[in-house]
């Protein structure tokens, strides 16, 4: 016959703690009373009350002595009782219990509707509701839904002892009953375990024997999950037990419920196969609780996770506790992501007592640990490591390193001048440890270091790629009163105003705006000095290259005029073509300088009178724009006027005017 041990069975954390804790008592006390059985196992209660555990019902029944409260709990106002009988309390409630307990307080008082999933009659199902002013709605099967009215809030909490599949089934159809829903899965980790390993082994074998008292809820829950799968034998004691109705079968499975004791457990396994390898069992059964100091690394097995903590089987008669705030340097983790039930996890051991009873543990500290061996090979070697940015602080940054915090100095977050550090909460970049002190727990980073020479060689890069009359892609970054600075990928170039267009501007903000994408050419460059001089009108065909396919001697433009001079006013009839309208063009009346009839900016219309696109000059006129135009052929050309002299007077007059004038009348 081979006997399977399910992996979990026996005392739960909750059930040793108030035994050992009751038995401390008694031995201080002499004696103590019990508000109910402290578990539901006959022999481990008859086995207290002969030590001095005395168990009452009510706490009516006794006065002015000291009573225990049991792990599962008691109702709130037990509390105020007993103050009033002048009863000293030495509350063994189970962590698990009062978490639950607490929580359904919480959600009563902000007006929760509290529904119990649970046995009605189950002492710590009385005791819960005990919290909430006995008004929560006890569920144990989908009829006992029914009676539930629809309600704004919900709030739902289970049993310790119940099956999973049971909760999981009735907070389906609970769900509905309410528009804002809570769900809490307060089934304790142990029961949810030991039901696991009997599911595991109750698969396996041909019987499965379960061990614990007739009375006990989680034991009968065991009950439950192995009789679905193969023949379930429950007894209580040894003496319950048939080995005839065994000799048959090979395999036979056995597990235990949380409140049974350990010698009854022992008693069955040696009735059942007193084999060499049954020995092997019980020797291994008796090593499986390691022995535990404090500062001790041990690997464990992850049981269950939530927001705010991690549930860790170090192998130690209790189950660890792992806060989120102890699991990583970085607040900003989701537990929740990062592992799940049955991962293998390294913690240290920081208490063995939490103040619930829990051994607390560390995950980072055990990080900080290889980190800080790892982080002193980097800064050996000047290598770059990730940092992620966790919080923003006077003078700089919090930064994780290997799981390390690290400080990095505003005056190293970056290679320019950044006003705003929070918005860099968050972000992941590279950096260079510039100072570490193992033994002060001091290290200090720089981001702008790492920035420094990805920039020297991304501009190294760049430089070897530069060459005159080169056409790039820039975003114009900076504007000036004399040009343009733009980013041709890491190096900035100047576009000088003279360069931007063939027309006359009078500043940069008229051809380009910060942010534009813009095409330009490189006029020249100097390593040396880091100059780069860009042009962009060069890209465009000067309008002097087809000024005589658009424009026509006699045709009417409009303008702008850019320039008055004493001789004339230069209008601007398309950027970089312009032409002099002389001051004897300007009007028909007589005028004593360009700018009495015109100013600057002005818009207006000319005719072109000559167009000579290989001097660059065009000749304009804007008074003789509303004349008609001519062709300038010899058939219209104005003909001489023929002029005869009659010089018949010459000859009656002994003098003419010549004469008449002397030399100095002619001067």
């Amino acid at each position: 016959m081979k006997i399977i041990l399910a992996d979990v069975y026996g005392f739960c954390y909750g059930v040793e703690r108030s035994i050992e804790m009751a038995l401390d008592t008694v031995k201080t006390y002499g004696s103590i009373y019990s508000l109910g059985s402290l578990i539901h196992n006959e022999q481990a209660i008859n086995y207290l009350q002969k030590q001095g555990v005395n168990i009452v019902d009510c706490i009516d029944n006794i006065s002015d002595t000291k009573l225990i409260i049991r792990a599962h709990g008691v109702p709130l106002d037990v509390y105020e009782k007993a103050k009033t009988l002048n009863i000293q309390i030495y509350d063994f409630t189970c962590p698990f219990v009062r978490k639950i307990q607490k929580k359904v307080n919480k959600y009563h008082s902000e007006g929760y509707t509290i529904v119990i999933i649970g046995d009605p009659k189950h002492p710590e199902v009385i005791g819960t509701k005990g919290w909430c002013n006995n008004e929560a709605y006890v569920v144990n099967s989908k009829d006992d839904i029914d009676v539930i009215p629809k309600c704004d809030k919900i709030c739902i909490v289970a049993q310790t002892t119940i099956r999973v599949d049971k909760f999981e089934s009735l907070v389906q159809i609970l769900s509905e009953k309410g528009e804002d829903v809570k769900v809490f899965n307060t089934i304790c980790n142990a029961t949810s375990l030991r039901q696991k390993a009997c599911l595991d082994v109750a698969k396996k074998v041909d019987a499965m024997i379960v061990i614990g008292g007739y009375h006990s809820s989680n034991t009968a829950k065991l009950v439950s999950v192995a009789r679905e799968h193969c023949k379930t034998y429950h007894i209580e004691t040894v003496d319950d037990l048939n080995i005839d109705e065994f000799k048959d079968l090979s395999t036979i499975g056995i597990t235990a419920g949380a409140s049974t004791p350990d010698w009854i457990i022992k008693e069955v396994i040696a009735k059942m196969n007193n084999s060499e390898e049954m020995k092997n069992i019980m020797e291994e059964y008796e090593k499986s609780f390691v022995e535990l100091s404090r500062g001790d690394v041990v690997e464990g097995t992850v049981i269950t996770v939530n927001k705010n903590e991690i549930m860790v089987n170090i192998g130690y008669k209790a189950d660890g506790i792992l806060p989120r705030e102890e699991y990583s340097n970085d607040p900003s983790i989701d537990i929740n992501e990062e592992v799940k039930a049955g991962d293998a996890i390294k913690v240290l051991i920081m208490k063995f007592d939490d103040g619930d009873g829990n051994v607390l543990l560390s995950k980072k500290r055990v990080d900080e640990i290889q980190g800080w061996e790892d982080l002193s090979t980097v800064y050996e070697n000047e290598e770059i490591v990730e940092a992620k940015v966790v919080e923003s602080v006077k003078g700089g940054l919090m930064v994780v390193v290997n799981n390390i915090k690290a400080f990095l100095p505003a005056s190293h977050a970056s290679s320019r001048f950044m006003s705003d550090l929070s918005s860099l909460v968050g972000t992941v970049f590279n950096v260079k440890i510039i100072d570490l002190n193992k033994a002060k727990k001091r290290l200090v980073v720089s981001r702008k270091v790492v920035e420094q020479k990805e920039i020297e060689a991304k501009l190294e890069q760049i430089w070897s790629g530069i060459e005159k009359d080169a056409v790039l892609k820039g975003e114009v970054k900076r504007i000036s009163d004399f040009g343009a600075f733009v980013d041709i990928g890491g190096i900035d170039g100047l576009i000088h105003i003279s360069e931007m267009s063939w027309g006359r501007i009078k500043h940069p903000s008229e051809v380009v705006s910060i942010g534009d994408q813009v095409e330009v050419i490189i006029l020249d460059f100097d390593k040396a000095k880091q100059r780069i001089s860009l042009g962009l009108k060069q890209l465009k065909k000067h309008p002097w290259n087809n000024a005589t396919e658009n424009y026509k001697i006699g045709d009417v433009v409009e303008g702008t005029v850019v320039k008055l001079l004493d001789f004339g006013a230069f209008v601007e009839i398309e950027p970089g073509l312009d032409g002099l309208v002389h001051i004897s063009e300007i009007s028909n009346k007589h005028i004593a300088k360009p700018s009495d009839e015109l100013k600057s900016g002005q818009k207006v219309e000319v005719r072109i009178l000559d167009i000579k696109p290989e001097d660059k000059k065009l000749s304009l006129s804007i008074k003789k724009v509303d004349e008609p135009v001519e062709e300038k052929t010899t058939e219209n050309k104005p003909k001489r006027k023929k002029v005869e002299v009659d010089n018949s007077y010459r000859e009656e007059c002994d003098v003419c005017i010549g004469d008449i004038l002397t030399d100095k009348d002619a001067e």
